[in-house]
């Protein structure tokens, strides 16, 4: 939207600049729908509504990368590019139906890279729900961050702020490793593996009174 800081965020993140990135701003002339109260526009005369949809394609720019490896455009019928930056963080917009439309159109560039070549494998997210705070099981997963780091895992821990379950996580490319540290994890914070983090959820106060 045209209120948005997310390219301005990123940006200042990575010390960049902003852009007009006039491939974006082309399309989104070309492909907008107009306004039921604003029939037509003027794409050419300065106006609060031309820098409003100006600012939606200034874009986090890298003078040393090429332009077409800065944003992308996966979707013929839309105009929303997608932002690069440093080659890999990719910048999507908010609203859930263009972020699931962009998403899916992506897939293709975005599993290669989940995938190791030499082993065909991909790569592997455990969830474990766990009632205790994050400061509880913060020594243990410290420790075993350590002591699997070497062997390409990552141990990840999210409290859900408002329920009483947290979550714990382990990534890696070794199904094996990760397969044989489940018992372990379990016993450390004394929850479950799950499919979904609010799998062991219990009912809500509103459930319960059913």
């Amino acid at each position: 939207s045209h209120d948005d800081i997310t390219y301005a965020s990123i940006a200042k993140a990575f010390s960049l600049p902003l852009k007009l990135h006039t491939p974006a701003f082309e399309r989104m002339k070309l492909l907008s729908k107009p306004h039921p109260m604003q029939p037509t526009f003027d794409w050419e005369t300065p106006s609060a509504s031309l820098t409003a949809k100006l600012r939606m394609v200034e874009l986090p720019h890298d003078a040393t990368l090429p332009e077409d490896e800065q944003a992308i455009f996966v979707a013929d019928d839309m105009w929303v590019p997608i932002a690069i930056v440093n080659g890999n963080v990719h910048i999507l917009p908010g609203v859930p139906r263009l972020f699931e439309r962009l998403l899916e159109h992506l897939k293709p560039a975005l599993l290669p890279r989940l995938v190791n070549p030499e082993e065909g494998t991909g790569i592997y997210r455990y969830l474990f729900s766990t009632p205790l705070p994050e400061s509880t099981v913060a020594g243990y997963l410290t420790e075993l961050a350590a002591r699997v780091a070497d062997r390409g895992v990552k141990v990840g821990s999210y409290p859900r702020w408002g329920n009483k379950r947290n979550t714990v996580t382990l990534v890696g490319a070794d199904k094996a490793l990760l397969d044989a540290l489940i018992p372990e994890v379990e016993r450390e914070v004394q929850g479950k593996k799950v499919l979904r983090e609010d799998e062991l959820d219990p009912p809500s106060d509103a459930e319960e009174e059913k």
